[in-house]
């Protein structure tokens, strides 16, 4: 008698092995997102084991494939694929998943764990800091690569789900991208139709092949998420042509693995459970305890060995490059290692010291674009551009070559997308070789603002030229005159917003902008013309403190600080002052942040304790009651803007003169 038939259980397969991590991980977490992992397992394991170029022992190896996780809720799906290839993230973090201080946050954290290309979280900017990525790969190769010699020659790859593409931002980047010809950039759309509220159809039915087709991408479309010779054979075709972007889209099933769980949303950002995990073992036949991966199935999946060779190999290139073309390979070493140009200091010494156009009557904008007249061509990392802006901005000078009208090049006009140009410029920030800055008029920094935010968190030095910065600009009116902006800028952590007076100032809050490694700043510049103050050369070195005395006085009656177009008002109210009997220091505080980092023996040589401070700035009021202190007066604008010419508009808010003076006499008479 013949025994009865047995069910048969599929043999476990490599992607399991990030399935079961990501659960595990989620379960002893008590929180996190298993169905995103879960159901993008089988694209990330073809693409990693058949496709990534990489090396764990190296995650900074410059000709590396860039990965980018846009959907960064997804997060245990990176870290599972960090820790199975060899990069260095033991076990036993990712046991600490979303713990205190582990290398595995919650989303994806540059800088935290390695492997990691850019913190991701805020849906779709990922797919931005991807597309900035990939425009550095091609500006880079295109001034370094020479026949025969491809020293940069990579792709970058960027998963996304369903909420990066009803972001926004994903229209921004990826019009973009497509218009580029960004060739070597490959998207994959997980298309599971679930997020937190359930089925997308209700809130999301575009039709997004023909989306990306419109943009000018090549589309394969209706790929079977779960089918790793279909997701193979995508990424093959995708890889073929370097003409345009790719998007693969990918049906997946959300949490597929799970028995009972698998494409309902409920599996989106919660654990699955003990007992789900434990019929999934059954049904998988995965018979290793919790965060253990088979030691044949580890093997299978570790890059380290291949990693080596694949960079031994690029490193063999390079050395024949650099031996082919000494002064090329000297040039993008300097720039891989972030080394400014040694003639850098220089130039911003001569035009800070000597007299010329920079010492003259002009609006700080035009004082920006002759500071980059001189020094862009010095410096070719720079990368930069304007949302379609360029001439009220005055970011452009002899030396950009715009990347619209010749494919390469050092400055790209980005179109009317503010959002997107900031989360690009993140991503070629952090693909290395650029120093990227871009301008916009300062009321529409609240468009860029998340990714300037990023750009913070992340440490990166990215510059944004930010004009227009005040009611100087007139009769644009209240939608164009930010009042608000300076200050909510301000308050980011890590972020520099420096609102120079000057020329001086300008091109000095340049260099610290350019110099400054960690982080981003925001230059805000008037389109008004502005006075020059002439300095003696401690003034002049002071300028980098943040704040400093323009106007000395040895033992004030009071303090008037000021910040930009203000200082004007606060110099000629002082000689009011002075007039009366009065005796005035005059502070020039350009960079607050800057200012405040300072030793407290150069605050309160700059700012004496026990004397009345009165502040000066065309914005809201309340951020320099902390810097005035309680009983001092802060001057400035706590309403929206009107539609005038500027002079009527600084009278209408009493931003003059005489108001301040006024102010200062009420405060030293009650003080």
């Amino acid at each position: 008698m013949n025994a009865p038939d047995r069910a048969v259980i599929p043999a476990a397969t490599p992607a399991d092995a990030l399935r079961f991590l990501a659960a595990d991980a989620v379960e002893k977490a008590k929180s996190g997102h298993p169905g995103a992992p879960m159901g993008m397992a089988e694209i990330a394991e073809v693409l990693w084991r058949r496709h990534l170029r990489h090396n764990p022992a190296d995650p900074n190896w410059i000709n590396r494939d860039r990965f980018v996780l846009s959907n960064g809720h997804a997060s245990m799906l990176i870290y599972a694929l960090l820790h199975l290839t060899g990069y260095d993230l033991p076990i036993e973090e990712i046991k600490q998943f979303r713990q205190m201080h582990s290398k595995t946050p919650g989303h994806p954290e540059v800088g935290m764990t390695p492997g990691i290309e850019t913190t991701t979280g805020p849906l779709g900017q990922g797919l931005a800091n991807a597309v900035g990525m990939a425009l550095a790969e091609k500006m880079l190769a295109a001034s370094f690569n020479r026949p025969g010699h491809a020293v940069i020659d990579h792709h970058t790859y960027v998963f996304m789900g369903d909420g990066c593409l009803m972001e926004g931002i994903s229209h921004e980047v990826c019009s973009l991208a497509g218009t580029l010809g960004l060739g070597k950039l490959i998207g994959f759309y997980d298309d599971n139709g679930i997020s937190i509220d359930g089925d997308v159809k209700g809130w999301f039915n575009d039709d997004t092949p023909k989306r990306f087709a419109a943009y000018g991408w090549n589309v394969i479309a209706a790929v079977d998420g779960h089918d790793v010779e279909a997701l193979d054979a995508a990424i093959r075709q995708a890889k073929s042509q370097h003409s345009r972007p790719t998007l693969i889209c990918c049906k997946t099933a959300i949490g597929q693995g799970a028995p009972t769980k698998a494409g309902d949303h409920d599996v989106h950002g919660a654990p699955l459970g003990t007992q789900e995990i434990a019929a999934m073992r059954a049904q998988k036949g995965w018979a290793a305890a919790p965060f253990e991966v088979p030691p044949e199935m580890a093997a299978a999946w570790d890059a380290r060995d291949t990693g080596r060779t694949l960079q031994a190999e690029w490193e063999a290139r390079f050395a024949a490059y650099r031996a082919a073309f000494p002064a090329l390979g000297a040039e993008l070493a300097r720039r891989i290692a972030g080394i400014l140009p040694a003639a850098l200091s220089a130039q911003f010494a001569q035009l800070i010291n000597t007299a010329g156009e920079l010492h003259k009557k002009v609006a700080t904008r035009k004082a920006s674009q002759i500071v980059l007249e001189h020094i862009t061509s010095i410096l070719p990392e720079f990368f930069g551009g304007s949302a379609d802006l360029s001439g009220s901005n005055l970011t452009h000078v002899k030396a950009s070559v715009w990347v619209n009208h010749h494919g390469s090049g050092n400055y790209l006009s980005y179109g009317v997308r503010e959002f997107g140009m900031a989360a690009i410029m993140n991503g070629m920030a952090l693909y290395g070789g650029f120093i990227p800055y871009g301008g916009t008029f300062m009321s529409f920094s609240d468009y860029s603002r998340n990714a300037i935010r990023m750009a913070a968190l992340m440490k990166q030095r990215v510059i944004h030229v930010l004009t227009h910065d005040s009611i100087g600009l007139g009769e644009d009116g209240p939608t164009h005159q930010p009042v608000e902006h300076a200050a909510s800028l301000r308050l980011i952590p890590n972020n520099r917003v420096w609102r120079p007076c000057d020329g001086v100032e300008t091109a000095i809050a340049w260099q610290a902008a350019i110099t400054r490694a960690d982080g981003p700043t925001c230059l805000v510049l008037s389109r008004q013309a502005l006075t020059p103050f002439e300095r003696n050369p401690e003034q002049t070195s002071d300028i980098a403190r943040g704040g400093y005395v323009l106007i000395e006085c040895p033992q004030p009656q009071v303090v008037l600080i000021a910040t930009g177009s203000e200082v004007e008002i606060a110099t000629t109210a002082a000689v009011q002052l002075t007039q009366e009997g009065v005796a005035v220091r005059v502070v020039s505080m350009p960079c607050v942040e800057t200012f405040y980092v300072q030793d407290a023996d150069y605050r309160n040589r700059v700012m004496p304790n026990g004397v009345p401070r009165v502040s000066i700035e065309a914005g809201v009021t309340w951020f320099w009651r902390a810097v005035v202190g309680e009983n001092g007066i802060a001057i400035g604008i706590d309403t929206f803007g009107e539609s005038a010419p500027a002079e009527q508009l600084y009278q209408h808010f009493k931003l003059t003169p005489a108001h301040v003076a006024e102010c200062a006499l009420t405060l030293i008479k009650g003080w």
